[in-house]
């Protein structure tokens, strides 16, 4: 179940950095949905802290939402990441998968 809550986590900071990137702060909407996207993000992550060990649960975060808002940014927004940028992604994701696959300290 704490992949089930990291995932949503994951999403829910995804869902809050586009807002952000539409004009957080300087617009009401998008702060609002900012500041709950963030607020259920957290919730969630505190959820999966219960089964998963903090460090492994805030690296598959952190890792996977660069991933994910970088797809978004790509599609939404048009930003293509440059050859630098794809190979330092892809080093992270393989990062993922190796804590995912070979860690004694991840809950399976």
């Amino acid at each position: 179940m704490g992949y089930f809550y990291l995932s949503i986590a994951i999403i829910m900071e995804a869902v809050a950095m586009t807002a952000l990137k539409s004009g957080g702060f300087s617009k009401l909407m998008p702060t609002l949905i900012m500041g709950f996207a963030y607020g259920i993000s957290f919730y969630f992550m505190l959820l999966a802290l219960k089964t998963i060990p903090m460090g492994i649960t805030y690296a598959i975060w952190a890792g996977v939402g660069i991933i994910l808002i970088a797809v978004i940014a790509f599609v939404r927004y048009q930003e293509v990441p440059d050859l630098a940028a794809v190979i330092g992604m892809s080093l992270i994701v393989l990062g993922i998968i190796i804590i995912r696959l070979f860690s004694t300290t991840v809950a399976h």
